[in-house]
């Protein structure tokens, strides 16, 4: 009698169920901050507001505080209409978030001179035809008055570099260059300067 070709039966791998990282389990993810409480100066005013966290700067001033002598233009920051002083040092509010600006002093062409007393700059900008259409014209203020408060006697060479952020499509840019120069010897001979006016916007 023949005897079985015993069978080798290989082991098989028992099925582990996968462990769960009872941390993970529990944890849930938080949704995504879309809106936060921020607080900023404008023109010597506190700001309370919230805001979107995508919301530009500068729409953040032109839409809910109704400042609208910040202009938009190119919104990447190249054309410079959106110019304002964050600090004293001016930058492009197409390109900063409003949340960026939280805690911090910013200032606005609305709060030069008035119709009936110009700030100095504005004055050497009108008398030497510095502007037309004066889309452009409030960010070369704004970059104007900090390049002066540093640059107290600028050649027309260190100007032209100053304002090589800024286009301006109908001057041909020599007025404007006359317009700071002009600035510098009124700010330097004492020319009365009207004090910054507490501009917060609209919605006061």
């Amino acid at each position: 009698m023949k005897k079985r070709a015993s069978v080798v039966r290989r082991p098989t791998k028992a099925r582990i169920a996968p462990r769960r990282n009872p941390v993970r389990a529990r944890t849930t993810v938080p949704a995504l901050l879309t809106s936060t409480t921020i607080t900023v100066h404008v023109n010597g005013v506190p700001r309370t507001a919230t805001v979107d966290v995508r919301t530009t700067l500068v729409d953040f001033l032109r839409g809910h505080l109704e400042l609208t002598g910040t202009h938009v233009g190119c919104e990447h920051g190249v054309c410079g209409a959106c110019t304002i002083l964050l600090d004293g040092e001016p930058v492009r509010s197409c390109l900063m978030f409003a949340v960026q600006a939280a805690g911090a002093e910013i200032t606005t062409v609305e709060a030069l001179g008035t119709p009936d007393r110009l700030h100095p700059v504005q004055e050497a900008f009108r008398e030497h035809h510095g502007l037309q259409c004066g889309f452009c014209t409030p960010g070369f203020l704004m970059t104007t008055l900090a390049f002066l408060r540093e640059y107290p006697s600028p050649t027309a060479e260190e100007i032209r570099v100053a304002l090589a952020g800024h286009l301006c499509r109908c001057t041909g840019y020599q007025g404007i260059v006359e317009a700071v120069a002009d600035a510098a010897q009124r700010l330097k001979a004492g020319t009365p300067t009207p004090a910054l006016r507490a501009r917060g916007g609209a919605r006061e």
